[in-house]
C-alpha cells in the first residue's frame, strides 16, 4: 500500500479529479444546451433515462471537484483524521455516483442507438416523422434539427461516459488511501507495520 499513500501520488489523483469533474460538468450542461433543451419541455416528452443521466453527471461533476479538493489537501496535511474521514465519505459517494453515471450514460447510448434516435425526435410535432433520426423530415414543423440531435448526443454522451469511468476509479483510489490512512484494512496493517 506504499504507493498508494504516496503524498504526491494522492495529489495527482486530486488534480486529475479536478480535471475530470470539470470536464464532466462541461459536457452535461452542452448535452443539456445542445439536446436535451429541444426534447424536453412543457409540451413535449423525453425518455427519463436521459434526463436522470444528465443529471447525474451534472453531479458527479461537481462531487468529482470537491473530492479533488479534498484529495489534495489530505496530501498537504497527512495527519489530519478529520480530513480523512471527509476524503473517504466524499470518495466513496463520487465512486458509487459516477459508476451510477457511466451506466446510465451507457444506457442512454444503447435506447439511442437501439431506437436509432426516435426517442431524441419525440418532441417533434411532425406527421413526416422518419424511421430514422438521421434521416430528413420532408415538412418543417420541428423546432430543432432532428438529423443534427443524433449524432450530438452520441459525440457528447461517449466521451462523458468514459470520464465518469476516470472519475470513479480515481475516487475509489483515494478512497483506499483513506482507509489505509485510518487503518482499515488488510494494506492498512502492512503500511502501519512499515510506519512503525
Amino acid at each position: 500500500g506504499r504507493w498508494l499513500v504516496d503524498p504526491r501520488g494522492l495529489m495527482r489523483a486530486g488534480l486529475g479529479l479536478i480535471v475530470l469533474g470539470h470536464g464532466g460538468l462541461a459536457l452535461g450542461a452542452i448535452v443539456h444546451g445542445s439536446v436535451l433543451r429541444h426534447v424536453a419541455g412543457t409540451s413535449r416528452a423525453v425518455t427519463p433515462a436521459y434526463a436522470v443521466a444528465n443529471v447525474v453527471s451534472v453531479v458527479s461533476g461537481l462531487l468529482s471537484i470537491a473530492a479533488g479538493i479534498v484529495a489534495i489537501l489530505v496530501s498537504h496535511n497527512l495527519s489530519r483524521a478529520a480530513l480523512h474521514w471527509a476524503l473517504l465519505s466524499v470518495s466513496l459517494l463520487n465512486c458509487l455516483l459516477s459508476t451510477a453515471c457511466s451506466v446510465g450514460l451507457a444506457l442512454a447510448i444503447a435506447l439511442t442507438v437501439h431506437s436509432r434516435g426516435m426517442h431524441l425526435i419525440t418532441g417533434c410535432n411532425s406527421s413526416a416523422l422518419p424511421a430514422d433520426a438521421r434521416a430528413a423530415i420532408a415538412t418543417n414543423d420541428c423546432p430543432f434539427n432532428t438529423t443534427r440531435i443524433y449524432d450530438t448526443a452520441l459525440a457528447l454522451w461517449s466521451p462523458s461516459m468514459v470520464l465518469a469511468a476516470a472519475e470513479a476509479v480515481l475516487s475509489g483510489r483515494c478512497c483506499l488511501v483513506a482507509l489505509i490512512f485510518r487503518g482499515i484494512g488488510p494494506c492498512a496493517r502492512s503500511y502501519t507495520k512499515e510506519q512503525v
